[in-house]
């Protein structure tokens, strides 16, 4: 029998601890500095400079698979439970406590990219493109109320700021917990889901 399915198997093994190491690497950069270049990312991963462009292709692919690996580990993985819900006003409480949860569960990371985003164009649209994920979500929930037009529009707006990392990060302060958080969120939705047209 060949050797080479094994020998192929163990370049895989080894592809896929390298590109963990340089994700590592990427949020440990982000942590504890306040820049962030391949270079960078590469030096702190003991990789050469190839090696991340090769595992990711470009800045922005190592962008999309970092937001990846906090999106797993902050538990977005669950957004699926706030769809499924059948009442609408449900599935925004879940949604928000999920985000409440997300949000909270690499805050330093989360701030110093928004931070970065201001200065780098590349950062800023991978940031903007996710955030429009969750106003689609938002957009899908509202969607399934009574509310239709320019309200409509209006509520999803209000909702996406409301659920936003900035505004949570305000409500959290140095103490909330984002159990402490996510009622006042969701009061504050529930406020501007009922809230009448002018």
């Amino acid at each position: 029998m060949s050797p080479r399915p094994y020998r192929l198997g163990q370049r895989q093994v080894a592809a896929d601890e390298t590109r963990a190491r340089v994700l590592a690497a990427a949020r440990e950069q982000l942590a504890k500095e306040t820049s962030f270049s391949i270079d960078a990312v590469a030096r702190r991963a003991d990789v050469a400079r190839m090696t991340v462009y090769y595992q990711f292709g470009s800045k922005r692919g190592l962008l999309e698979a970092l937001f990846d690996l906090l999106a797993a580990r902050g538990g977005l993985h669950q957004l699926p439970t706030a769809f499924q819900q059948p009442d609408p006003k449900v599935a925004l409480e879940r949604l928000i406590e999920i985000f409440a949860r997300f949000w909270s569960s690499d805050r330093v990371v989360m701030r110093r990219l928004r931070a970065m985003a201001a200065l780098d164009p590349e950062l800023d649209l991978v940031l903007r493109e996710r955030s429009e994920g969750i106003r689609t979500g938002l957009r899908v929930i509202i969607s399934r109320l009574p509310i239709r037009g320019e309200k409509l529009v209006e509520t999803v707006d209000l909702l996406f700021a409301l659920t936003s990392f900035e505004n949570f990060d305000l409500l959290a302060g140095p103490g909330r917990t984002p159990a402490e958080v996510a009622p006042l969120v969701k009061r504050a939705a529930a406020a501007i889901v009922a809230s009448k047209p002018r």
